[in-house]
């Protein structure tokens, strides 16, 4: 396995048993702490596509997801795990798949906003509403937190994506899919 690989798989299990033990833990009403780790994940996968292409950062997903819901298993409810896992792999891949499409843009920051945004929503609806309906949990203001956090986040993690770019210009014979 490529090193950029391992490294998004190491990333993306970090961030995915991390914000699946972090949303049992409210923040106020509206909020979760997971909604503060999560979305570092659309970051992974979007450098990791710029950087090894779009087979790499399925990968990525595929082996982050399985190493992911075993450490979640671990730390959160099976319930959790087993939404979270759903979200994030349906999410990750749409993620993956939409910033391929959009990578060539003139503008930088197209690919990796409109990517994470989408993908964000998908996450969210999935993941609130298999890991909470028909509990007592308020998971539709929770859910609409994470959201709006999640679409600050898609914004700020243009900083670091940004700032990486030349780091992970992408290798042609990676490109492939």
């Amino acid at each position: 396995m490529q090193r950029g690989v391992i490294v998004g798989v190491i990333a993306m299990t970090v961030i995915v048993a991390a914000s699946n033990y972090l949303v049992r833990f409210p923040l106020g009403e509206w909020l979760t702490w997971a909604a503060f780790t999560y979305p570092i994940a659309f970051l992974v996968t979007d450098l990791t596509n710029r950087a090894l292409g779009p087979g790499a950062a399925r990968r990525v997903v595929l082996v982050g997801f399985a190493i992911g819901v075993i450490a979640s298993a671990i730390v959160a409810t099976p319930r959790i795990a087993v939404a979270s896992g759903t979200a994030f792999l349906v999410a990750q891949l749409l993620d993956v798949q939409l910033f391929d499409r959009l990578r060539r843009a003139r503008a930088w920051w197209r690919a990796p906003l409109v990517s994470s945004t989408v993908a964000s929503a998908v996450d969210t609806a999935l993941f609130f509403g298999l890991a909470f309906a028909g509990t007592e949990v308020p998971w539709p203001t929770l859910a609409a937190g994470d959201f709006g956090v999640k679409l600050l986040a898609a914004g700020l993690m243009l900083v670091p994506f940004r700032l990486l770019m030349n780091a992970t210009a992408p290798d042609s014979v990676a490109e492939s899919r």
